[in-house]
């Protein structure tokens, strides 16, 4: 399998290059389990990051990424959007997204408690990568229902198209590999 070498936010790593169908290759990206790479990541994110009140991200793989960012801020709280409603949700709302790197349409769920704790406040949203916009797109879907206000969408990586985007602020940007 081949690779690319991407350093971000002062740590270097080799991305393993992964078909997504016969004419787009992707690099991914994987920070779960590489401690490192994901305080490094936040340093520099919460470097970037508009004011707010609150974040909140998609599951799964901006979680340990915003959790890091709240620890370094001092920061108690931070929301899941999750991919499946949890015996512990009361009353959740949902939205719907496909994203590039999942074979099907997924949905996002918000528990009532968290959706009621968004209205009004300054809401940070945040992702390991932004590429369609699709899962990003969905979680502001969330986040407009319960009546918070974005004032900003961070990402590690903007792959693609994602990276001309003036709405998003990014580390990197990520190629896609066209064949």
């Amino acid at each position: 399998m081949s690779s690319y070498a991407m350093t971000v936010a002062g740590v270097k790593r080799d991305l393993p290059i992964c078909r997504i169908n016969d004419k787009l290759d992707i690099a991914a990206f994987v920070m779960f389990g590489d401690v490192e790479l994901t305080v490094a990541c936040a340093r520099e994110l919460i470097k970037i990051a508009p004011e707010h009140d609150v974040m909140i991200t998609a599951e799964a793989k901006g979680i340990p990424l915003t959790y890091e960012m709240a620890r370094q801020m001092g920061v108690n709280r931070y929301l899941i959007a999750r991919k499946s409603p949890k015996l512990y949700m009361n009353s959740p709302v949902s939205v719907v997204v496909k994203s590039i790197t999942t074979e099907r349409v997924q949905s996002l769920y918000l528990d009532k408690d968290d959706a009621d704790f968004l209205r009004g406040k300054r809401v940070l949203i945040v992702d390991d990568v932004i590429s369609t916009g699709e899962s990003i797109s969905a979680v502001e879907e969330l986040v407009e229902y319960a009546g918070g206000n974005i004032v900003g969408r961070l990402a590690v990586l903007a792959e693609g198209d994602a990276a001309d985007r003036e709405d998003i602020r990014f580390l990197e940007k990520l190629p896609l590999f066209f064949k």
